[in-house]
């Protein structure tokens, strides 16, 4: 009894503390993808960009698998197609639940629900069943006791907001308003968050040059073309900080407030039609490169600055199999080899990785654990591979799986042999790949620098508040142990 007592306490205080770590980016992986890469393969592309946070349009159980015991923070889907069943039965709600939640937790750390994606405008006669999916949904999560852990929200576009400027007398779509009210009603009781899909992207091009392009890039503008709400004389340096304000407003239109914004789509197209000038790759870098530093700010827009702003870009791979314009098919990051699409970093530093021509060994994700093992004894020994950074306590002891221990081994011996001869082979049980395996403070034998294996830099996608390795306290308790107790738990 004192044990489940504890073990609530720590639940209780890493449900108030463990996001304290500051704003977070992470991505959108997309299903429209030919040729998309294995989920275990996903996955080492996501640890080697130093992702740690991403979204699935779905709940893939190959995914879901793949993610488990990374620590990756994951946010899953009710497809649109799955809503009104959901909403209309609370035991479809609840099977939802078991199969697509309860069966993965803690392994798989699944974080939040997001129910549909933008129904109210993609799929309008089923606003009157989205609260209830929502509500059923948040019922079984209670009756599985993970309602402290998942929160259940929706993604709404800017299209529910009838006028975005100025921010300050922005509302929501008065047709809108009953299922907004209840939708608001729903995030607040169960201390949730809202979901918002903003796309400077699209709101610049639909101004017909209003609004200039260096605003929708979170460029600098020049003192005659700086953004000025009247009302408010707040300044915008960039359109993204004016459509979370703009949904700020809306919100408190209706006279709610304490529900914080997550972004959980925004990005920008690398390349377009010949009528879509502004989808290019040089404007997508600059885009997604100051949406990183802007989300590292740690700061909220100017009507809420003390609310950091947790987003994730679209997307990972592009979905090439989307209809549409040629844009709609091209904002991935990177190519589904795990090359970057072009190049994302917070400072000059060279940034070096995915798109090297180095190549490493890793163990195959389908070899199965008794080959794995003996690979992994002959390496540590007859092989010679210096296997200390995978002992307890060491860089790259975690995760603690013979998937990972057997790939730092194999990548040890194969950078040290193969201009003597040897090989990435290990009974079948290795694979050879371009992607930089090293991740946090793990780096690979032949990584190209030790701060980090991919495009984006180690406090660009993830926690960039403090480091992780580093002590933070908070009620008097080491942030580490809350962390670590919340991974466990959870």
């Amino acid at each position: 009894m004192m044990l489940r007592i504890w073990l609530n306490a720590v639940l209780l205080i890493c449900g108030l503390f463990c996001n304290a770590t500051g704003a977070f980016v992470g991505v959108n992986i997309g299903t429209d993808v030919s040729n998309r890469p294995s989920a275990p393969d996903i996955v080492a592309i996501l640890r080697a960009h130093q992702i740690t946070h991403v979204r699935l349009y779905d709940a893939d159980a190959h995914m879901l698998n793949a993610l488990a015991n990374t620590g990756i923070e994951v946010m899953v889907s009710v497809t649109n197609e799955e809503v009104l069943g959901i909403g209309e039965l609370a035991s479809t709600a609840a099977a939802w639940v078991n199969k697509n939640v309860a069966a993965y937790a803690p392994s798989t750390n699944i974080t939040a629900i997001a129910v549909g994606s933008e129904v109210l405008t993609m799929l309008p006669h089923a606003a009157p069943i989205l609260v209830p999916a929502m509500s059923n949904l948040h019922k079984a999560l209670v009756a599985s006791n993970l309602n402290y852990q998942v929160k259940v929200s929706t993604p709404n576009s800017m299209d529910v907001v009838s006028r975005s400027f100025p921010p300050s007398t922005a509302t929501f779509n008065t047709v809108l308003n009953s299922t907004m009210i209840q939708i608001l009603q729903f995030l607040r009781s169960t201390k949730s968050f809202y979901m918002l899909n903003a796309y400077p992207y699209y709101e610049y091009v639909k101004s017909n040059g209003i609004f200039p392009l260096d605003y929708a890039l979170f460029k600098p503008l020049s003192p005659v073309k700086r953004i000025v709400d009247p009302n408010t004389l707040f300044h915008y340096t960039s359109m993204f900080d004016a459509l979370i304000d703009a949904t700020y407003n809306s919100i408190a239109d209706l006279n709610f407030s304490g529900i914080p914004i997550v972004v959980t789509e925004t990005g920008w197209p690398w390349f377009g039609g010949s009528n879509e000038p502004d989808a290019t790759s040089g404007n997508a870098e600059v885009y997604v490169n100051n949406l990183i530093r802007r989300v590292s700010n740690d700061s909220g827009p100017p009507s809420q600055p003390a609310v950091p702003i947790n987003t994730y870009i679209y997307e990972l791979f592009n979905e090439d199999k989307k209809p549409g314009p040629i844009s709609e098919r091209n904002w991935g990051l990177v190519f589904t080899n795990g090359t970057s699409v072009y190049d994302l970093g917070l400072s000059d530093a060279e940034i070096t990785g995915a798109n090297s021509s180095s190549s490493f060994c890793i163990a195959r994700p389908s070899a199965d654990e008794k080959s794995l093992q003996d690979g992994l004894n002959w390496a540590c020994g007859h092989g010679q591979a210096n296997c200390a950074a995978v002992q307890k306590g060491q860089p790259c002891y975690s995760p603690d799986t013979l998937q990972n221990h057997a790939s730092y081994a194999y990548n040890d011996y194969y950078q040290k042999m193969r201009g003597s001869g040897g090989t990435c082979d290990f009974g079948g049980t290795a694979t050879t790949t371009t992607v930089d395996p090293s991740y946090g403070s793990c780096r690979f034998t032949g990584s190209s620098n030790s701060t980090l294996g991919g495009p984006f830099p180690s406090t660009a996608l993830g926690p960039v508040g403090p480091s992780s390795d580093s002590p933070r306290t908070t009620a008097g308790l080491h942030f580490g142990t809350i962390a670590t107790l919340c991974l466990l738990l959870m």
